[in-house]
């Protein structure tokens, strides 16, 4: 009889795993049910300090952050630092209200979502980022395959 491991109808479905990073608790719990029901592995932290903790301690292919976390710049930081670790997991800044993105602002480089305007399109646009992180990998793995 063929195990767990080697068998293809048996073997364990491994879900993205999604950092949330928002400091207003009924948002970030809102948002976290939202990717959980959508198929989500989500871990949560409601600070930029809290966040990092999680960063080093588990690998994630896509993490979410407010702008504003303890302070104005904590949650473009956290995702500087996030884009900086041995993953390089897929980074974009979340809100629950449309923004206004001045030029030159640091948030023009960060993919900007917009949580409660459109909620499936929210999920599409949370796939691509994993998806398109996932294809840099695999095309990194191919050009350094002893990494």
């Amino acid at each position: 009889m063929a195990s767990c491991a080697t068998d293809p109808r048996r073997a364990a479905l491994t879900l993205a795993r999604v950092l949330l990073v928002d400091n207003d608790p009924a948002s970030r719990l809102a948002l976290q049910t939202v990717l959980q029901a959508g198929g989500y592995s989500v871990d949560a932290a409601a600070s930029a300090a809290e966040a990092i903790g999680k960063l080093e301690d588990n690998e994630y292919e896509l993490v979410l952050s407010e702008a504003v976390l303890e302070s104005p710049e904590a949650g473009l930081r956290l995702l500087a630092h996030a884009r900086n670790l041995r993953y390089r997991p897929a980074t974009a800044v979340i809100t629950t209200y449309p923004v206004e993105v001045e030029p030159g602002s640091a948030l023009r480089d960060e993919p900007l979502l917009i949580a409660w305007e459109d909620l499936p399109e929210l999920l599409t646009r949370i796939a691509e980022l994993i998806s398109k992180r996932a294809a840099r990998r695999a095309a990194r793995a191919l050009r350094n395959p002893s990494r």
